[in-house]
């Protein structure tokens, strides 16, 4: 299936390429790489041990549309507000996080059977996503781009397709997800590995710091919310779980490289 997300990127990246040449627009092409922070139904909300242990990795395919120069006669183009503090991003990633259960409820001093069962309990999810986001930069992008060693912060929105992914297996044996001796029992019919498809939303903070004429480094704090709570492969009844009634969602801190196509 993620060979599909990329050849749609490839498509609309390249049917971008030659549709908005001839706007006079220039593009950007990066590669991002990261830890990602999955939260879900793995582990205890708010819990440090969880937050900190079910972390994975992310890697993605980054092009902009920069508004503010035309590559094709390099040059600028005519100054306003919008082509000087906003670019629109397009992007393919993927991300992979292994998971397992934290918190009060499978401390050692838990001896009851759900205790061993949360315990034994390992799972996985990979996503790949595609979309877009506006970014919006408060200072001018022209002001950043002609300044060698200056940062250019940035804020961004978007929206993007994801395809997930989920694995789970149980260390007391198998029957996860059917069998009441190895699944705890809130996970009784609320456990699916089969994967699928939604939408997210998608909100980031970040800057450049410019290295070369043609080229930016990128620090970026990303937030990704699901529309699906079962991307981990889990969603127990939220009216009886209320610590699981939360979708599914990740943080994302990205390191990025960008360069310029003249």
């Amino acid at each position: 299936m993620n060979k599909y997300f990329i050849i749609i990127f490839l498509i609309l990246f390249g049917f971008t390429n030659k549709a908005m040449a001839q706007f006079g627009f220039s593009h950007e092409i990066g590669a991002i790489v990261g830890p990602v922070a999955f939260q879900s139904d793995y582990g205890e909300r708010h819990n440090f041990a969880t937050n900190a242990g079910n972390t994975g990795y992310g890697i993605g395919l980054i092009h902009y549309l920069n508004f503010s120069y035309k590559a094709e006669c390099s040059c600028y183009t005519p100054e306003t507000y919008f082509n000087d503090h906003f670019k629109l991003r397009s992007e393919l990633s993927y991300n992979k996080t292994n998971l397992k259960h934290y918190g009060q409820w499978v401390d050692p001093s838990k001896t009851s059977l759900a205790a061993n069962q949360l315990r034994a309990m390992r799972g996985s999810t990979e996503v790949t996503n595609i979309g877009m986001q506006l970014e919006f930069f408060p200072y001018s992008i022209r002001d950043f781009t002609a300044t060698i060693g200056s940062f250019g912060p940035f804020i961004s929105l978007g929206g993007q397709f994801c395809f997930y992914s989920p694995k789970a297996y149980s260390e007391m044996g198998s029957g996860l997800g059917q069998l009441p001796t190895v699944t705890p029992i809130k996970y009784i019919g609320a456990f699916d590995t089969k994967g699928g498809t939604t939408w997210s939303v998608v909100s980031s903070i970040g800057t450049r710091y410019k290295l070369t004429p043609l080229s930016d480094l990128m620090l970026d704090l990303r937030f990704q919310y699901y529309f699906s709570n079962w991307v981990d492969g889990l969603s127990p009844d939220p009216k009886v779980y209320l610590e699981n009634r939360a979708n599914d969602w990740n943080i994302w801190l990205n390191f990025g490289y960008i360069y310029y196509i003249q």
